[in-house]
């Protein structure tokens, strides 16, 4: 039982982790192809748009927290026990506690403040707050750019219980990265 209740978690990180990939490379594609533009409109064109600069830090943003949880999830991420996907038994489970301990002592103040602020008032929260705001060049709500920080740090919290479950479950092999796949 516990063994597929970890499976499933470890396929469900697992997926959660191609989409933040899939979107990190996008938001990089994003912030080059607002860079370039914007270099060939101020250089060539001598009108830069006032808008490609904010689109590209606001990418940047989306990138570099999408691309921390995919780093999370294939361990790539500065450790202090790197060789413990391959530990087994009661010291792969200490330490897996201890991985899950600190993203719990991290992630969670943030996911919290990003919901609530005092008094529990979702419109005080990190998210709330920007909802109402607008970008300065950009005529977007500032939620569509904020909204990348508590998302990274929920998808690194389901890495890290996906993690302690196959830690529990004795399948220290299902948290590893996974190896590519050979052509047939």
């Amino acid at each position: 039982m516990a063994r597929g209740a970890a499976h499933v978690l470890v396929r469900i990180s697992d997926q959660l982790n191609r989409v933040a990939l899939a979107g990190a490379i996008l938001a990089v594609l994003v912030m080059a192809l607002a860079a370039t533009y914007q270099v060939v409109a101020r250089y060539v064109f001598d009108a830069p748009p006032i808008w490609t600069e904010e689109l590209a830090r606001r990418a940047m943003v989306w990138a570099g927290m999408l691309g921390a949880s995919v780093a999370f999830h294939h361990r790539a991420d500065p450790t202090l026990f790197p060789a413990m996907a391959a530990l087994g038994g009661g010291l792969g489970r200490v330490l897996a506690l201890i991985r899950f301990a600190g993203v719990a002592i991290f992630a969670y103040p943030v996911l919290y403040f990003s919901l609530f602020g005092p008094n529990f008032s979702l419109s005080r929260g990190f998210l709330g707050r920007n909802l109402g705001r607008t970008a300065e060049m950009l005529d977007v709500s500032m939620i569509w750019f904020t909204a990348a920080v508590p998302l990274a740090f929920l998808i690194i919290t389901i890495h890290a219980i996906a993690g302690l479950a196959a830690a529990f479950a004795g399948d220290p092999v299902a948290t590893a990265i996974e190896e590519p796949q050979e052509a047939v």
